[in-house]
């Protein structure tokens, strides 16, 4: 019998510097395979010294039902 596999399992994988934000959208990414920045200083440093554009998400947070759905997977 297979199991489901858990949207909360992190399947070993190291979090990000995300992990650590207060905000509940942010800390929800800690676990991609992503080096996302939190927006404030430490991201746009690193974006100059390597002279990249910043990618901004505004961090939509879709409706408290769909979240529930989601975790009910």
């Amino acid at each position: 019998m297979s199991q489901a596999k858990n949207p909360d399992s992190h399947s070993g994988r190291k979090p990000n510097r995300l992990i650590n934000e207060q905000s509940p959208y942010l800390r929800q990414h800690a676990y991609n395979p992503v080096d996302w920045y939190a927006w404030g200083p430490d991201a746009l440093e690193r974006a100059k010294t390597e002279n990249k554009p910043i990618m901004l998400s505004i961090g939509y947070w879709s409706a408290s039902r769909s979240r529930t759905m989601r975790s009910r997977g």
